[in-house]
């Protein structure tokens, strides 16, 4: 539909055949509904024991001196991230309860292709963080650096822009959740809220106007969810990493 290369991902699932284009400014998306019987989830569930947890690649490893050198230069030094020898990528791990059930990686250089690779097959969201508060963007980056950023925030990368049945489970814990996709996706951001404050019970849903996509950490959008985590908190203001105290 938009011409794009190396944007366009499918999954199988449960619930059906998931489709999704990542290209900035293209909506395409959906789930193509697909007859599922019991003994289809039976004999799924039972593939799923027998192949065992999620591994990566021997190639992929935590220690390497391009990693360390993306991390200072992306100010994410001390985010548990790893490194793809292979495919010179930074490998974000996706955890659940503490288990690394899958890792998406991003290129270091304009030359690997596709730019992000999903290395497992679940459809956990990437979180990174601690906190009652989460903060849904598009990419690991953006999710890192507004931890990064803000203190006691939670960033949740959906690593696209569907939001999928395992997100809103992921997403239930949360006590505020504000939903800052990146600006081109701004029909989304309140498409994702409406769907959030209609089927959970978080104390506010709050969508985020952004003026650039998070990972680039720019000034006013950086305030604007401090200042808005503030108000959350009943003090009108928060506090930013340096100490700072942003009005």
């Amino acid at each position: 539909m938009c011409n794009g290369r190396n944007t366009f991902t499918v999954s199988r699932t449960i619930e059906g055949t998931l489709y999704n284009c990542y290209k900035a400014g293209c909506n395409l998306a959906g789930v193509k509904n697909t007859s599922v019987s019991v003994q289809d989830v039976l004999s799924k569930r039972a593939a799923k024991k027998k192949e065992g947890a999620f591994v990566l690649p021997s190639y992929v490893v935590s220690k390497r001196k391009e990693l360390d050198d993306w991390a200072i230069t992306n100010s994410l030094v001390g985010v548990n991230l790893l490194y793809d020898i292979k495919e010179e990528r930074v490998v974000f791990p996706v955890l659940h309860d503490r288990i690394m059930v899958d890792a998406t990686g991003r290129a270091t250089n304009k030359y690997t292709q596709p730019k992000w690779k999903r290395y497992g097959s679940s459809s956990y969201a990437y979180t990174v963080g601690e906190g009652d508060i989460a903060v849904v963007v598009e990419d690991c980056i953006s999710a890192a650096v507004i931890t990064k950023q803000v203190r006691g925030c939670v960033g949740v990368a959906l690593m696209g822009t569907s939001l999928l049945p395992e997100h809103m489970r992921q997403l239930q814990k949360f006590k505020t959740i504000f939903v800052a996709l990146d600006p081109d996706a701004a029909k989304k951001t309140l498409q994702f809220t409406s769907m959030l404050r209609a089927q959970l019970s978080p104390s506010s849903v709050i969508a985020v106007k952004l003026e650039d996509d998070l990972k680039y950490a720019r000034k006013n959008d950086i305030v604007n969810i401090q200042t808005r985590i503030g108000e959350c908190n009943g003090i009108g203001a928060t506090t930013h990493v340096d100490g700072q105290s942003v009005l």
